[in-house]
């Protein structure tokens, strides 16, 4: 009684009663309480529970870096494992995976590997190698073995068949077309592309027949297979077919390029704040030179000494920018490998801003570019370093990034490398200097004599 004659006098209404009024108005609905409960006990499936572990190792790449570059990370022609699985633009390479199988079953059939039996070496694989990606895969069983043998199988085969191991079928369209190997580099290192490397571990033992247990690992197929793009000397690969691992075969191959050298294969801390560095054209201005490096094993290889940056020589073409695009990728999504492609592209991007950046690399047999044109090449690493994260302190250029900012920092040095830059950049700009150096000298000495002679012209009588 007392809380109606307070509304009728003007005063407060009591919300208590208001919001129990409310309430009793309100009904649940229950098909809406359903759904709520099931998202609730469901388990998220584009990026599943298991995403964060060690085992999972093969991902969706992020939707920032696809804005940034685009279809860098889809596959071209074929697809491997079950992302891209099914797509109908890739259905020519698909029908020939079969063709591939069936040679290597009529090659096997008389030492006793049948089809089935490939099948049957995969299955107690089936839980380890689902918990190697970061969705719920939609596959059953039957469907989830058979792609892993088909793909598998697919790949193991052309490694064979391009080392010689085994011949290619006569007229093979897959070798004898000169477009398609050079997709299948690219396409076979792809992020999203991926299926475990112990999977393609047992398709190769079980596949392997009594002659053939005295040929090259797995490994070392791999490692001279993309060799054949990537161009290094016999020596690096022989010696990486020993120590090289991976998790898949772009982990395998990015791997391949990181030394056991400390200075790049361990992050490094250091006790101040790392800062990023200037681009080309700013460092050449304060005296600070980059010259090309020795190391044929590793791009990843950079140092500097006395103002002096050494990096090893990068071919920049269609195979390069899509291989460090995805081994970035895989570095930003798997917490548990190092990030030396993300720390050795975040350098690029310090150190291009424009195409004269670029002209000067090429000029100087750092950058071999088969990319494009000057600002092309500029613009894929200014997109490749977008959105990345790096921990600029743990990482193992981390010391070169200070002792770079701490130099271009000096005053004394960008002084009088600017005045270098200057006048003495060029033939022209040393002779215009020149010039004028001796102009000036004449100028003075005629103001000396003509003032000599007007206070003492005796002596020139």
């Amino acid at each position: 009684m007392g809380n109606s004659s307070n509304e009728e006098d003007g005063g407060e209404p009591n919300k208590n009663n208001y919001h129990v009024i409310d309430m009793c108005k309100w009904k649940v609905n229950q098909e809406r309480l359903a759904s709520m409960q099931a998202k609730i006990t469901g388990s998220p499936k584009l990026l599943s529970k298991g995403a964060g572990k060690r085992t999972c190792c093969i991902f969706r790449v992020p939707q920032s870096l696809i804005d940034a570059n685009g279809k860098a990370y889809h596959p071209r022609i074929v697809s491997i494992g079950p992302y891209h699985r099914a797509q109908s633009r890739l259905n020519m390479i698909e029908e020939h995976k079969w063709s591939y199988l069936a040679s290597l079953l009529a090659r096997t059939h008389l030492h006793g590997l049948t089809l089935e039996a490939l099948l049957e070496s995969l299955a107690p694989l089936e839980s380890r190698a689902r918990e190697c990606y970061s969705e719920a895969l939609q596959l059953d069983t039957h469907d989830f073995i058979e792609m892993m043998v088909l793909d598998g199988c697919f790949i193991i085969e052309l490694f064979r068949k391009v080392a010689r191991l085994v011949p290619f079928e006569l007229n093979d369209p897959l070798v004898t077309m000169s477009w398609i190997l050079p997709f299948f580099y690219r396409d076979f290192l792809k992020l999203e592309n991926q299926i475990p490397f112990f999977i393609l571990q047992r398709l190769f033992e079980v596949s392997n027949i009594p002659q053939d247990k005295s040929t090259s690992s797995l490994t070392a197929l791999a490692l001279e297979f993309f060799n054949n793009i990537l161009l290094r000397p016999d020596e690096v690969i022989a010696q990486k077919s020993t120590t090289a691992k991976g998790m898949h075969l772009l982990d395998l191959i990015r791997s391949s390029f990181i030394p056991n050298d400390e200075q790049v294969a361990e992050p490094k801390t250091v006790s101040t704040p790392t800062h990023v560095i200037q681009c080309v054209s700013k460092l050449r201005c304060s005296g600070i030179k980059i010259n090309p490096g020795n190391d044929k094993e590793t791009f990843l290889q950079v140092t500097f000494k006395h103002g002096v940056i050494e990096m090893p020589m990068l071919t920049v073409d269609d195979f390069m920018s899509s291989f460090l695009l995805n081994c970035v990728a895989f570095e930003q999504c798997y917490s548990s490998c190092s990030k030396q492609f993300t720390t050795y592209v975040t350098l690029l991007d310090c150190l291009i801003n424009t195409y004269r950046d670029v002209e000067y690399l090429c000029d100087r047999n750092i950058i071999e570019n088969h990319f494009g044109t000057e600002g092309e090449v500029a613009s894929f690493v200014n997109n490749a370093g977008k959105d990345v994260a790096v921990d600029l302190e743990m990482c193992y250029l981390s010391r070169l990034f200070n002792e770079v900012h701490q130099y271009y920092s000096n005053s004394w040095h960008v002084q009088w490398a600017t005045f270098k830059y200057r006048y003495f950049d060029t033939p022209w700009s040393f002779i215009s200097a020149l010039a004028a150096f001796v102009l000036l000298l004449l100028t003075v000495a005629q103001t000396y004599f003509a003032a000599y002679q007007y206070f003492d012209p005796q002596k020139f009588n």
